[in-house]
């Protein structure tokens, strides 16, 4: 069955939708979309689904740390999430002694379990604020509505605020600015690590699998919440007790087939399925191959350090993580964008728009605006994307960049000797976690190389005035790669921050001039003071307007058809959503067809020894030679599922999700979304989208089999 959107009603190719598309408010859901589900397999009530006045799923789901899902799995507040998600926690954890990240790590008893400075979030409840947030709004330009909605959004939350006992509220724009809703949320702080298996199951395929289907990545990691006797969230404290949770969710051992329901719960980070024309030429033409470009040489000149030394690896891990994932997706998804014509499809939904528009005065110049709003900013694009993934792209300078605070306190009249100190406090505990974290030798070509490349692919008249110019005195040619190098090595060499008797002398006297005298300090504030000082109002001006714009032009979408609005979805926003689809195989091109779910046998077919992504630990390569699967083995496979895909409607922000099937099971959890359909955040592809998932056997399997934690096991309710 298809759901009709109300721009299928239209003819509107913008807003095709797919039986399985949409990011669903699982306390909002219409009959019509609560019957599809339904239709799919679905079994449960909709009250279990969502309920504020009895426990229901949405109980289990939280938000893990600040961009990941994570689901309550034991009535001991025990947490399954990803791998990646929980990476930063290990890697922190880990010494060289004791790595963690590479051999993998388990609580076989309450404490032994590691605490983290994660925080975990419930939703406990929402409201319906978008009259309180229009009244306050009512009558202003879009330059007076962007600055004072922040306090707008303050004067409702401080409403539901209780730090006492972790209550906080968060107002979600949803529909461009069309509706508003707060989300009362109780945050907990003590949470620790129980489980994590070693990077090379847990990231096995790294790099080149990334993005890619077939998978056989076995992603999670395992945490628990902890709480004051009472039950109340409380920081980390020896006498905390295992939370007691209001729902948890069953694993099922039982598996599935091919065309079987999935429901997916999370917080999708983002989408912007509503973009136009205007923004997908500016993604594809200017801010995804800037990205690309940029990132490419960090990951290079990171991972030829990382190969070289495993504390290096420790050291860059996180960073390395977070710089490739995106890394690769914009890549792809501005290929996607390409192949699939996004552009030309836009251009034609707003021709009708425009057609059925211009004979009212509200939404005549919506399109016009548009294009003038994109022309005025495209030309500063590129400065932007340049100084963001590539100047700040360096650890160093990024850091150098947050002591423009400590020059403010010694340099803004009215400061005082107390605004210096906790500046410079500040200061001196994120130097110590920079210093921790950064790797001299891969910094210095990144900071050469991204200098250089600014110089050669940003507009001169853009560039800060008299910077490059004093390095051709000093160095030499700026079109040798050399002089970069030369004078990268004179910043790392003189600067303060990475010699600790100098920075011990400037925190005993601290002056503006030897602080802006500093090679580090004067190239991130050359290039950070330029864009301020020249672009980042005409930036202000362009979001702002575009987010004025956005929700005029939804608005007449909506009004064209409003008996379709009860069947469309607002973007992902990072406020919790349901999706629902089916286990599904698929064809991604002519003559290939992928299966729906990945086994052991694939496992040892990709096994490298001593390779830096296929590798795996012995004991794992045992097992599974010996065909020892235990209960985990899916006796229609007569083998161990490893992974598995559906078509649910998910993006970043997903990880960690459950994967529930139609009576509420944990049968999986998502990590990943497959190559042909990178183009998801803009549009969603109702024949090639697909989520990867790792099958939740194959995690067990990993906990029992390869931990010996049957300790853990042995917490949850399992479904046979």
């Amino acid at each position: 069955m298809r759901k009709i959107s109300i721009a299928i009603i239209l003819c509107f190719s913008l807003f095709k939708a797919s039986a399985d598309e949409g990011m669903w408010l699982p306390m909002l859901l219409g009959q019509q979309v609560y019957d599809d589900m339904v239709k799919h397999g679905l079994k449960l009530t909709k009250e279990q689904l969502y309920s504020i006045n009895k426990p229901s799923i949405k109980d289990a789901v939280v938000i893990f740390g600040g961009g990941c899902t994570g689901e309550i799995v034991s009535n001991q507040g025990l947490i399954f999430t990803n791998h990646h998600c929980g990476y930063g926690v290990i890697a922190g954890s880990s010494t060289v002694e004791h790595n963690y990240l590479k051999d993998g790590f388990y609580a076989y008893s309450k404490d032994q379990e590691i605490k983290s400075d994660l925080t975990v979030t419930f939703l406990e409840r929402i409201t319906d604020v978008t009259n309180e947030v229009e009244s306050a709004l009512k009558g202003l330009n879009y330059t007076d509505r962007a600055k004072k909605t922040a306090d707008v959004y303050k004067q409702i939350t401080d409403k539901v605020l209780d730090t006492t006992n972790g209550i906080s509220g968060k107002v979600y724009s949803m529909f461009k600015g069309n509706q508003y809703i707060m989300y009362v949320y109780k945050i907990y702080k003590d949470i620790r690590l129980v489980g994590a298996p070693p990077e090379s199951i847990g990231k096995f395929g790294g790099d080149t699998d990334n993005w890619e289907w077939p998978r056989h990545t076995c992603d999670y990691s395992i945490f628990r919440i902890y709480t004051a006797k009472d039950g109340k969230p409380a920081t980390y404290s020896a006498d905390n007790v295992p939370m007691k949770p209001k729902w948890f969710l069953p694993v099922s051992l039982k598996g599935y087939k091919d065309g079987d329901f999935s429901m997916i719960y999370g917080y999708p980070g983002g989408t912007n399925r509503y973009e136009t024309s205007y923004g997908i030429k500016l993604k594809n033409e200017i801010d995804n191959p800037s990205l690309v470009h940029l990132r490419d040489i960090r990951l290079k000149y990171m991972h030829a350090e990382m190969i070289k030394d495993p504390a290096v690896k420790l050291k860059l891990a996180e960073n390395y993580a977070s710089v490739a994932n995106y890394y690769k997706f914009f890549d792809g998804e501005t290929k996607q964008l390409e192949k699939y014509h996004v552009y030309e499809n836009k251009q034609n939904a707003e021709a009708k728009f425009g057609a059925w528009a211009k004979d009212k005065p509200e939404y005549q110049n919506v399109l016009s605006d548009y294009e003038k709003n994109y022309a005025a900013w495209t030309s500063y694009a590129k400065e932007r994307m340049y100084v963001l993934e590539g100047i700040l792209g360096s650890s160093l300078v990024d850091f150098a960049s947050s002591l423009m605070a400590v020059e403010r306190a010694l340099t803004q009249q009215g400061k005082t000797q107390a605004d210096v100190k906790k500046a410079l406090d500040a200061a001196n505990e994120e130097r110590k976690t920079f210093l921790a974290e950064e790797d001299l030798p891969s910094d210095k070509k990144i900071v050469a190389a991204t200098a250089m490349m600014y110089y050669t692919d940003v507009d001169k008249s853009q560039h800060p005035i008299g910077f490059y110019q004093g390095i051709k005195d000093k160095f030499g040619s700026l079109d040798d790669e050399a002089t970069f190098r030369a004078w990268a090595n004179s910043m790392f060499e003189n600067t303060m921050i990475l010699d600790s008797a100098k920075w011990a002398a400037f925190n005993a006297n601290p002056d503006a001039v030897t602080l802006q005298n500093d090679p580090a300090f004067a190239y991130a504030s050359a290039f950070i003071q330029n864009y301020i000082l020249k672009y980042s109002k005409d930036y202000s001006d362009f979001v702002a307007k575009n987010n004025d714009l956005g929700r005029l032009y939804l608005k007449g979408i909506m009004e064209m058809n409003p008996a379709a609005v009860k069947k469309m979805y607002p973007d992902a926003n990072f406020s919790m959503r349901v999706s629902y689809g089916n286990v599904k195989s698929y064809n991604p091109r002519d003559a290939v067809h992928y299966d729906y779910e990945t086994t052991s046998k694939g496992v040892l077919e990709k096994y490298v020894p001593g390779d830096y992504e296929f590798d795996l630990p012995s004991k794992e390569i045992d097992l599974l030679k010996k065909r020892d699967f235990g209960q985990y083995i899916d006796k229609a496979r007569n083998d161990l599922v490893t992974d598995f895909i559906t078509t649910n409607d998910i993006t970043g922000g997903n990880s960690g999700s459950p994967v529930i099937d139609g009576k509420g099971n944990l049968i999986g959890l998502a990590f990943d979304g497959n190559y042909e359909a990178l183009s998801h955040k803009i549009q969603f592809d109702k024949d090639l989208n697909r989520t990867i998932c790792v099958d939740i056997r194959y995690v067990l399997w990993c906990i029992d089999k390869l931990g010996n934690a049957k300790n853990i096991i042995n917490e949850l309710k399992l479904v046979r």
